[in-house]
C-alpha cells in the first residue's frame, strides 16, 4: 500500500523542523538528576533572539498578506507581532545583563574593526535587534508597544 501524505503534512516543513528543534532544546534544558538546571548564557539567548527575530519577520508578512482579505485575523496577527517584539526586547535586555562567561567572549566584546568589518560578535544581537526594531516602529504606534498588564491585582 502506498501512503500519500496530505497537503497538510507537506505544508511548511522548515517551520515544523524549527518547532521540533525548539522542543528538543527545551527537553535538553529540562533539569534531571544527571543534568542539573543551568542558568541561561549569552550564546543561548543570542540564538533564541535570532529565532524570535525570524518569527517577527514571518508574523509581519503573514499579517500584511492576511489583513486585506481577513481584517480581523490580520489585526490579531499584528497584535501577536507586537507582543513578540516585546518578548524579543526582553531577551535582548537579558542578554546584556548576563556576564561574559569566558575570556574569549570578553575579548570578543572588545571592538577590533580591522578583524571583523561587521563589528565584534557580541554586537550581532544588537544589530539584529535594531533592524527588527526599525520594522516594528514603522508599523506600530508607541502606545501599541507599551507592555499591557494583564495580571489581576490582589
Amino acid at each position: 500500500m502506498i501512503h500519500t501524505s496530505s497537503a497538510h503534512d507537506d505544508a511548511h516543513p522548515y517551520l515544523r523542523a524549527a518547532t521540533a528543534g525548539i522542543r528538543h532544546h527545551t527537553r535538553a534544558l529540562t533539569p534531571s538528576e544527571t543534568n542539573p538546571s543551568k542558568p541561561a548564557d549569552r550564546p543561548n539567548l543570542d540564538v533564541l533572539h535570532a529565532h524570535l527575530a525570524a518569527l517577527l519577520q514571518l508574523l509581519d508578512r503573514l499579517a500584511d498578506s492576511t489583513r486585506p482579505p481577513h481584517p480581523a485575523a490580520g489585526r490579531h496577527l499584528a497584535t501577536a507581532h507586537t507582543r513578540l517584539w516585546q518578548a524579543t526586547g526582553e531577551v535582548h535586555a537579558a542578554f546584556h545583563l548576563l556576564p561574559s562567561t569566558t575570556a574569549a567572549e570578553a575579548e570578543a566584546s572588545v571592538c577590533h574593526p580591522e578583524r571583523l568589518p561587521e563589528g565584534p560578535p557580541v554586537l550581532t544581537i544588537c544589530q539584529r535587534h535594531l533592524a527588527a526594531g526599525h520594522v516594528v516602529r514603522r508599523k506600530t504606534t508607541p502606545t501599541d508597544l507599551r507592555p499591557h498588564t494583564t495580571a489581576c491585582v490582589r
